[in-house]
This record gives C-alpha cells, sequence and structure tokens, in this order.
C-alpha cells in the first residue's frame, strides 16, 4: 500500500501542479467578452473560413455531444447546420472522459439511446475515416449478494424484449471474462457483449469530420457572448466574430450549460462533481493475455475497471460524504479559461475504493501507477440529461447534464435530430425531459441531490425506488403537515404525495424489495377502504393549467383527438403527434364559455405545457395559458361513502340527478370555495376537489371530522394504481406514451376520428387504421407467488418473447396478481395462455376480459337497467 501511495504522490508533484485558492489547475485564459463590432471582421478572418450570418441550427458546445448533434443534423439534410465552440473540440468533460461505451442501462427508454451510440461508434470510423479507437471485449457487472442477483434477474427480464444481447452468467464465466478476478465473493455477472470503450477525443474528431462531409460548420474558437429572441421565434446568437441568425439554438455546453441558460433567463439545474481515475504502467500479467480483459463493474466496490494497452484504468465513485462538488461554479460561474484543465487529485476519497478493487483484482497491489486524472463531469439532481425543447422560449433546445456524456453521445445526437427534422421525438425519452424540473430544484436541491445520486451510483436498482436527499422542496400541499409523519412519502416533481399509510402495528419506513414489502398488507387496507367506506387522497402534484381566451375552443380541438366539453362537463383527451403516437393524456374541464381547466400528471407539467404553448404560438391563436399548478390543491375522495360525507359539508345537491358522473360544479364545502369534478381514478364513487392551498387543510379536517361514522380514512398512490388496474384505466407513461398508438392502447373510444377539426395526429391515426394493428394492449392475470408484475417484464409463448408489460399490481379485490401487455394480435384472445418473466422465473398468465372490477359508474347504470326491467 505504502508503495502506491508514493507513487501517486510522487505523480501528483510532477505533474499536478495545484492550485487550491480554487481547487484548480491553472491553464491560459480565453476570452469570453464581447468585441466592438469594429473588430468583428478581423476576428472573423481569424478563423480562416467564411462566416455565416444564417443558420438553421446553431449547436452551442464541441464536446461529443454537441458535435454529435450537429453531425447528426447534417447527415439527416438539415441545411446550415453551424456548430460554435468556445475553444477546442473536445474542452470540457470530453477530452478527460474515461470513455467507456456499453449497450446496458437500467432503464428502458435509455437502452435504446446506448444501442444507437453503440451502432453509430461501430462504423463511424468507416464512414469517415478517422480512426476513433473503439474497443469491444465486453463488460461484466458483477454481484456479490443475494440482492445483487436479483437485481441482475430483474434487469434480465427487462432486456429480452429489447435488441440488446445481454446474459446472467455464473462465476466461472466471470473468471473466463476477466481472468484476473478473485471470485470468492463473486456470486453472478451481468455480461453485455460489445461492451467496452473508445477514445472520446477521436470519437468527437471523428463526428466533426462526419459534420463537415455532410454540410455542417465548426466554428472555433467562438464563445457566445449573448443569446436574443427574435419576435418570429428565431435567435440572434451573438459571438465576438458576428452574430448568426437561427432558426433554433441547442445548448450542448456541458459544466458550461448554467452559464449558456442564464443569458435568456434559465437557472438550468447542472453541476460539476469531481471525478477520479487512475491509469496504471503496464501490468505483466496483463500484458501476458491473449485477448483483451472485458471491462468490470465492481456493484458492491462501487467502482469500473478495464484494461488500458497494457495496464489498466480503474474509477471509483464515492459514497455521498466524501465526494466533491464544484457547486462554486453554480454560483460563481466556470473560471474563464477553463477548458482542458483538472482539479487536484485526493486520493484519500477513493482509498476504501482502492482497497476493494485490489481485493477483488490482486494484481493492483503491485501496479505502478502514471496518472491520476481528477476533472469535472456534470450532474443532474436524478443524473438523467436533459434533452429536448425547453418550455418557456421557442426554439431553444437543450443537451445538457450528461454524467456519461460519451456512451449517450451518439444515440442522443440523434434523438434530437430526428425530433428536430420531424417534429416529434423518434421515442419516449420523458425522464429525460428539461422541463422536469422547475423553481423548486434550487441550489440547494440540486446540490442535495448531484451528491446523493454520485454517491448512489452503483446501489441496487429497486423498483419503485425513493431517494430522500434534498426533500422536501418548497412545494408542499396544504396537507402535507397533517400528513407527513402518517405516511410513506413518494416524490413527485417537487411535490411529496402519500404512497401508503401506517396504522399502529405496521411495519413502517422505506423498505424496498424486489419482492412483496412492508407495504403490501396496508395498501390491501386501503383498496378495501375504497371498495367498501371511504378515503381521502392528496392530489396536489397533478399538473394544473388554464386555457381561455377567444381562440381557446379552436387550440384545444386542434391540440386533442377528442371533442371538447361543453361548459360544466369533463371528459379525458389525449394529444397526438403527428404520426399519431400519444404524446399526453389529459382530463379538460369546461368551466365557463371559452375559459378551460387541463389535468394532467405531475412528471408532465413541463412536458405537456410546452407543447400546448408552442402550438398555440407556431398556430398565431389568440389565447391566454396559465400554470395554476403551484396555486390549486386537490383532495380526492372515494368510495361508496363519499356522497354522504360531502353532503355533510354542502348545500349542494350531490344525488346522481343533481350532480352526475363527469360534470364539474363550483360549490362550498365547509364554507370554502371549492371546484368539485365527478371523477375517481379508482374507478369508485367519487369526486376531485380543487381548492386554493391555503385552504385545503380545512376542507381536509372537515371531510376527516364529518367522516367518522362512515369509516373515512386516508389511502395512497399505492392503493390507487391497484384500483385503477382492476377497472382497466390505462396509464400515460405506461399504457400509452410517443411510443404507442392510441388504437393499440384501446383507447378507441376517446379519439373522434370523424369530428371536423383536423387535429394533430388524424391522418395518421387513419392510415393506421386502415392498416391494421401489429399488437394490441391486453389484460392479463399472473399466476405468481410473493411478486407482482410492475412493467416492462418480458413476455413469453412457446420459449419466444412475444411482448412485454406495461404495469402490473396486485388485485385485492380477486386476490391475483394483474397486468397489461402488448402481445400480437393472434395472442390477445380471452383465454389465451402466456408466460411473464419475473425474477428469472417464468411464470404462467392468461388473457382476460377487461376489466376485472366493473367501475362505479357502470355498477349503478346496469342496477338501474335490472330495476327497471324488474
Amino acid at each position: 500500500m505504502s508503495r502506491i501511495l508514493n507513487l501517486i504522490n510522487c505523480q501528483l508533484r510532477r505533474d499536478l501542479s495545484a492550485c487550491r485558492g480554487r481547487d484548480l489547475l491553472p491553464s491560459r485564459t480565453i476570452c469570453c467578452t464581447s468585441r466592438k463590432q469594429a473588430e468583428e471582421s478581423d476576428a472573423s478572418s481569424a478563423l480562416r473560413k467564411r462566416w455565416k450570418d444564417t443558420a438553421d441550427t446553431v449547436v452551442i458546445g464541441g464536446g461529443c455531444v454537441g458535435v454529435s448533434v450537429a453531425y447528426h443534423l447534417a447527415k439527416g439534410g438539415v441545411k446550415d447546420v453551424v456548430l460554435l465552440e468556445k475553444s477546442d473540440l473536445t474542452a470540457g468533460s470530453t477530452w478527460h472522459a474515461a470513455g467507456l461505451t456499453t449497450y446496458y442501462h437500467p432503464g428502458i427508454n435509455l437502452k435504446k439511446v446506448h444501442y444507437d451510440s453503440m451502432k453509430l461508434y461501430e462504423r463511424l470510423e468507416a464512414e469517415t475515416g478517422q480512426a476513433v479507437g473503439l474497443h469491444q471485449p465486453g463488460s461484466v457487472r458483477i454481484a456479490s449478494s443475494s440482492a445483487r442477483v436479483d437485481e441482475m434477474k430483474y434487469q434480465m427480464t427487462r432486456t429480452h424484449w429489447n435488441v440488446t444481447e445481454q446474459y446472467f452468467i455464473g462465476p466461472e464465466k466471470v473468471h473466463e471474462l476477466f481472468p484476473l478476478l478473485n471470485i470468492d465473493k463473486v456470486l453472478a455477472g451481468l455480461y453485455t457483449p460489445g461492451d467496452g470503450h473508445i477514445d472520446p477525443y477521436s470519437l468527437t474528431m471523428a463526428l466533426a469530420a462526419g459534420a463537415r462531409m455532410h454540410g455542417a460548420q465548426i466554428y472555433n474558437p467562438a464563445p457566445v457572448t449573448a443569446l436574443n429572441p427574435t419576435a418570429d421565434g428565431k435567435w440572434d446568437v451573438q459571438t465576438p466574430h458576428g452574430t448568426i441568425r437561427a432558426n433554433r439554438i441547442v445548448n450542448a455546453t456541458g459544466f458550461w450549460a448554467r452559464e449558456v441558460g442564464k443569458m435568456i433567463g434559465f437557472e438550468h439545474p447542472t453541476i460539476p462533481v469531481h471525478h477520479q481515475y487512475i491509469v496504471t504502467a503496464t501490468v505483466p500479467e496483463v500484458k501476458a493475455l491473449k485477448k483483451e480483459l472485458a471491462v468490470i463493474r465492481d456493484l458492491e466496490g462501487s467502482y469500473y475497471l478495464r484494461q488500458e494497452r497494457d495496464g489498466l484504468l480503474f474509477g471509483p465513485y464515492e459514497n455521498m460524504e466524501k465526494m466533491v462538488l464544484q457547486d462554486s461554479w453554480v454560483r460563481d460561474g466556470v473560471p474563464p479559461g477553463f477548458g482542458k484543465e483538472l482539479f487536484e487529485s485526493d486520493l484519500d476519497r477513493i482509498m476504501e475504493h482502492v482497497e476493494m478493487a485490489m481485493e477483488m483484482v490482486p494484481v493492483l497491489k503491485k501496479a505502478d501507477i502514471i496518472n491520476i486524472v481528477s476533472g469535472p463531469i456534470t450532474y443532474t439532481p436524478d443524473l438523467l440529461p436533459m434533452v429536448g425543447p425547453h418550455q418557456g422560449v421557442r426554439n431553444y433546445w437543450t443537451a445538457i447534464g450528461f454524467g456519461y456524456g460519451v456512451i449517450h453521445a451518439g444515440g442522443i445526437g440523434k434523438f434530437l435530430s430526428d425530433w428536430i427534422r420531424n417534429g416529434e421525438p423518434p421515442y419516449d425519452l420523458i425522464e429525460c425531459d428539461p422541463n422536469r424540473y422547475g423553481k423548486w430544484s434550487d441550489e440547494s436541491f440540486l446540490c442535495a441531490k448531484a451528491r446523493e445520486s454520485y454517491g448512489f451510483n452503483n446501489v441496487v436498482g429497486y423498483p419503485k425506488e425513493e431517494r430522500f436527499a434534498g426533500r422536501p422542496t418548497h412545494r408542499k400541499s396544504g396537507v402535507y403537515e397533517l400528513l407527513k409523519d402518517k405516511a410513506s412519502m413518494g416524490f413527485h416533481a417537487g411535490w411529496e404525495q402519500p404512497h401508503w399509510f401506517y396504522k399502529p402495528g405496521d411495519d413502517i419506513g422505506y423498505k424496498p424489495s424486489f419482492r412483496r414489502t412492508n407495504w403490501f398488507g396496508p395498501v390491501g387496507r386501503e383498496c378495501k377502504l375504497v371498495m367498501e367506506k371511504v378515503g381521502v387522497i392528496d392530489l396536489t402534484p397533478f399538473a394544473k393549467y388554464t386555457v381561455k381566451g377567444k381562440d381557446s375552443h379552436k387550440l384545444l380541438d386542434r391540440l386533442f383527438a377528442n371533442t371538447m366539453p361543453k361548459v360544466g362537463l369533463t371528459n379525458i383527451s389525449h394529444m397526438l403527434t403527428p404520426t399519431g403516437r400519444v404524446f399526453a393524456e389529459v382530463t379538460i374541464t369546461q368551466l365557463a364559455p371559452g375559459e378551460f381547466l387541463l389535468i394532467t400528471g405531475s412528471g408532465s407539467e413541463g412536458h405537456d405545457l410546452r407543447w400546448i404553448e408552442d402550438e398555440a404560438a407556431d398556430g398565431g391563436y389568440d389565447v391566454d395559458i396559465g400554470n395554476v399548478t403551484e396555486d390549486l390543491g386537490v383532495l380526492g375522495i372515494a368510495g361508496p361513502n363519499s356522497r354522504k360525507v360531502l353532503q355533510k359539508l354542502t348545500d349542494e345537491d350531490l344525488s346522481d340527478a343533481g350532480f352526475k358522473f363527469l360534470h364539474c360544479k363550483s360549490i362550498q364545502l365547509a364554507g370554502v370555495p371549492v371546484r368539485a369534478i365527478r371523477i375517481s381514478y379508482t374507478g369508485e364513487l367519487g369526486w376531485e376537489l380543487y381548492i386554493e392551498q391555503k385552504n385545503m387543510a380545512t376542507v381536509y379536517q372537515a371531510m376527516m371530522k364529518e367522516g367518522k361514522d362512515e369509516g373515512i380514512d386516508n389511502f395512497g398512490v399505492y392503493a390507487m394504481s391497484s384500483l385503477r388496474l382492476e377497472k382497466g384505466f390505462r396509464g400515460w407513461g405506461a399504457e400509452m406514451n410517443c411510443d404507442t398508438n392510441p388504437l393499440e392502447a384501446g383507447l378507441d373510444y376517446f379519439i373522434k376520428l370523424n369530428k371536423p377539426a383536423d387535429f394533430i395526429g388524424k391522418a395518421a391515426l387513419q392510415e393506421i387504421k386502415a392498416k391494421g394493428l401489429k399488437r394490441k394492449l391486453s389484460y392479463i392475470t399472473v399466476d405468481t407467488d410473493d411478486i407482482d408484475p410492475e412493467g416492462n417484464e418480458t413476455i413469453w409463448h412457446n420459449g419466444k418473447v412475444v411482448g412485454n408489460t406495461t404495469s402490473g399490481a396486485y388485485s385485492y379485490s380477486s386476490q391475483q396478481s394483474l397486468a397489461f401487455a402488448y402481445l400480437p394480435p393472434e395472442l390477445c384472445s380471452v383465454g389465451q395462455k402466456v408466460e411473464v418473466e419475473l425474477l428469472g422465473r417464468k411464470y404462467r398468465a392468461m388473457v382476460i376480459q377487461e376489466p376485472l372490477v366493473l367501475t362505479e359508474p357502470t355498477r349503478t347504470r346496469l342496477q338501474k337497467k335490472t330495476k327497471g326491467k324488474s
């Protein structure tokens, strides 16, 4: 150990002069201030190429992500693509990156990003003539605990229905792929062929060559000094060399993203994190190998390790207490001139990982260290990048916040290029939507979450995962203080929302598992409450907009496939993409002539609002659109006794005749003005109550007091999810999203192809309907034991993969597991037998008639029919 320390300290003294005051290494200064107009011609000539004063798209940032965006746009046929780089291509995180490449990602949608990146990198050298230094020895994620083994089985079922090749392997195969490994603690591995590493500098240069081949212009040094929007939605991009008028701009500036965002009034929640890796000299045992070692990721040790020439490269992720944020850059900005510089290394922070790596790979104990790299990589609060058009301004796109920029670059470049060229995302990637954050994601939240995300990089990835740093934000519903100690809270777009409630004797707290865990029994209790008595749920995280004005009806008729509800009525409507896929599901109520209230999911707040605002602006509609999400609280009350409880608090007639299903009224509850809509996502008798936040507690406490005799109590999101599945209700983001069309999702009832308005996606849907469907959403029961489907599991039939689940839960009413699943039409008949893979085992499943439990309005209607006949 002392030998390693001496070698490292010598290397630090020799190569890394410490600038302790700012924790940076010194470098030359690159000017980022604007020049006078008289100097622009001289500066332009310094670029040695003709300056363009107009462009279709200006990409800002010359790292691997930005250059990939320019490459894909130009190759896709977009004319006048310009990339502006403030200093040199790769300056920033790209030039010092370890260059890992992998097909693997735990998320379903990001698997597609990784796949597209890998396929591009495999062919890029042949296409451009530029070497990229791609190595593909494969990679192995190592499991050394039973929880890790379950995690790998969990990931296998999420991979089998995707295109990526992946294998669950035993210790012997792990050792074959990495023969220098001590396998005493190895229980299993997750092997991904084709994984490896690439030279980030060469990759970026090859992408730049490809971009130029297809007509893109790359200017550097060309720092952007100002961004000014024009009245027609374009941008004036100012540089020392002149101004470019662009149809759109793409911010791909890495750890400068906040500074570029501030030019137009945004505080992007990105922060640089210090990441270190170590490179060894030649290791004799490595040099003697006949083939390259697979990349290993020791998840318990929280590090990656790969072969680097005849030595090894090793990179740890410290825990959240030891890792370092460069938070001064958030407050003060990136130091002028910083680009190809490093931070001072700190061996103490990573020593526990060094020791674990030496135990797992014993040859490290005697390896000589030739370099330690400590550089900035950019994190967002949840570690996922921010990709796509930004709400609040027109034609401003982001590709920022990449903790893993090298592997994301190729796929994200293609994703953004396809979206820009075709007017819609090529597939669902809402988890990376830049609009998932808001003003609630302030600096303290950003720092706390980035610290947590870095430190939790290799923790076990359980279903229904919750992380608690930085919570709560300022987004607290009017009943949060009353509920916070009674429930297990979940985080939804900055809000705290009860997942399930505690009772005496319950095993309380957050206890994640791949199997049924401590919330299973209490959620069943809450489902019974709603089915037999009455329950109250906090639904405040719903996103809420108002749309009003002369053209409001016309705009919404263009945006939504359903007809618009009449005044005082509510319906479920869907926004579609031009190719007929489901962009959003929204509950629409017409409050007054030309005044609409729109309700959508918490995670879709900025996502849906941007789509609406862009269509309003592009179409020149005379409307006023407001986001009232934080102004209004929402309480849901549901169950057979819900009417009795509310009737005690109001003079309004709440009978079926007086207050019909899907009707909306302004009423008084306990003396408080409330907008009440008769609807419930549990499928039971119920209302949603829209209340000013300051009055929420008053209404809640009044309902709880007056509902004692009716057995009133709280219920949470988990119970609502189970109840909605029993009723056959589809959920956006699961049964429907930008990867599905409404016809295959069984949403025909809400799609009015015969309405006069030419809604977005109408022509495409007519064509899809004429051609017939290639798959359909089916409703299945699953014969399980202590595990339930949750969505994205593989479905098998006769030994072949035939589909995937979209969501699942346990039905407490029927005492069995339920799921929605996409299957080929020939396998969708009631009674069809299939198998659902859960944790490495295939469970029997069967297609059934939906719904399993009739909704309250349907039951009431049938009862009236029966009485009428009798």
